[in-house]
């Protein structure tokens, strides 16, 4: 038997007594749906299909947008009590990013229960959010309605910017979310440890996203010549200079809230205190955490050549930059002056990033929710590093908060994992974002 937070026991195995959350988490873990970015995946209808079902259980119909085929978003709409009240937008997605089996410790398409964890691709995202809304809409609609309309969405394509996704049902359907003023969805709402006490981080913001290509061109010859014009050393050179670039601290209006409210938790003047040490004190979430105080400009891959005694004439690699809101543009160019005039620089997608208010009836509830089941417990703001399904939606006027509540041993690394290696969830922390959700939404 295996200890949770709240010191009871968790059967570990399939035979345990699943929490309805756990067993769908766990069967959208054993639908494939790898998006390998550029336009090829696996596909998200077999996913969409499992969720029109279970909400058609619900009494609810459910809309399906295939932007490609096997490319599949699923939209319904909730009615509340208050038609009055503006809707909210409740959003997850369907896809993952792929993983190696040979550097996992279970297979990561089984959904393998063990030591009180649910493991699995997408058991941290973002499966287990997509869940946690289908269990709560069951509750809420057990005992009568959501308090406003709730539009509910599982989009496809979001490990992938959302092309085919959120941005094409924003762009080709927007009155889908007529009405909303506001969203949640995932990267939020979980806890961290800061200096003993537990708190709970909600995303009120995230980066803008650049996807880059780094192209140098050269000379084709054979490898054993003298090659002063070789594409592959020049990238080499780009690349260097990109991923070690030291970015400024720029610290945005949500990043000095996170670090005051940081400093009051540790009895410390925020002022006599430099930002990344403050950060240091959430512990495993500060390897997150730190990547808000600056831009990041990460080579996360390469392709060149093809044989090894052929010097290719172009060699290519691709960049994964997180810049704060509204320096995107300013990014990109100092991109091109890192690597010189000689290296080409393209631009494959980019996004928006988004500030939110730590304010108004929203947060409150949200707080109110996460205290319902954790008494007192600090809610903090941060600026996501990475981005959500929020961006398109803030071209309808949206504004998207990352909520998806999770009470967390303090020794967990959880933001680590994302798009890491044996992702996993505990099976009580399941249990509790169920919980929460349920309350927030049918009050709110």
């Amino acid at each position: 038997m295996s200890t949770t937070i709240d010191g009871s026991s968790v059967p570990p195995g399939e035979s345990a007594d699943l929490d309805e959350t756990a067993q769908i988490t766990r069967d959208l873990i054993r639908i494939d749906t790898t998006n390998f970015g550029n336009g090829k995946a696996k596909g998200e209808t077999e996913a969409a299909e499992y969720v029109e079902a279970y909400l058609a259980d619900l009494g609810l119909t459910s809309r399906l947008f295939v932007s490609e085929p096997r490319r599949t978003s699923l939209v319904t709409r909730v009615e509340g009590r208050d038609p009055s009240k503006p809707a909210l937008v409740v959003h997850g997605h369907l896809d993952v990013v792929p993983a190696d089996p040979r550097t996992w410790s279970v297979d990561p398409f089984e959904g393998v229960i063990r030591d009180g964890m649910l493991w699995g691709r997408g058991a941290v995202d973002m499966k287990d959010m997509d869940a946690m809304i289908l269990t709560s809409l069951k509750d809420i609609l057990a005992v009568g309605q959501p308090e406003r309309d709730l539009i509910v969405a599982f989009f496809a394509d979001e490990e992938n910017g959302g092309v085919l996704g959120s941005h094409h049902l924003v762009d080709n359907h927007p009155e889908l979310f007529e009405g909303a003023t506001e969203a949640i969805s995932e990267v939020g709402g979980y806890s961290i440890d800061v200096s003993g006490r537990r708190a709970y981080l909600l995303q009120t913001g995230e980066k803008c996203l650049v996807w880059l290509t780094l192209r140098a061109r050269g000379t084709a010859s054979h490898g054993s010549r003298v090659m002063y014009d070789n594409a592959i050393t020049k990238l080499a050179h780009a690349v260097a200079a990109v991923g070690t670039q030291e970015w400024p601290v720029r610290l945005t209006d949500t990043t000095e809230q996170l670090l005051r409210e940081i400093a009051r938790i540790l009895d410390t003047d925020v002022t006599q205190t430099a930002p990344n040490d403050l950060l240091l004190a959430t512990g495993t979430a500060a390897g997150f955490l730190q990547a808000s105080l600056r831009t990041t400009t990460n080579p996360t891959m390469l392709d060149a050549g093809y044989k090894s005694n052929v010097i290719p004439d172009t060699a290519e690699a691709r960049l994964d930059i997180r810049a704060m809101p509204g320096e995107e543009s300013e990014v990109i160019a100092q991109i091109q002056d890192l690597v010189g005039p000689d290296i080409e620089v393209e631009v494959n997608h980019r996004d928006v990033g988004l500030e939110n208010p730590f304010s108004g009836s929203l947060i409150d509830a949200v707080k109110d929710s996460l205290h319902r089941f954790d008494p007192g417990a600090p809610v903090l703001p941060y600026l996501m590093p990475a981005g959500t399904d929020n961006k398109a939606l803030s071209k309808l006027g949206i504004a998207g908060y990352g909520f998806a509540p999770l009470r967390l041993p303090a020794e967990m690394d959880f933001p680590g994992m994302f798009h890491g290696v044996d992702e996993r969830v505990p099976l009580d922390a399941l249990v509790f974002g169920r919980q929460v959700l349920t309350d927030l939404l049918s009050r709110y």
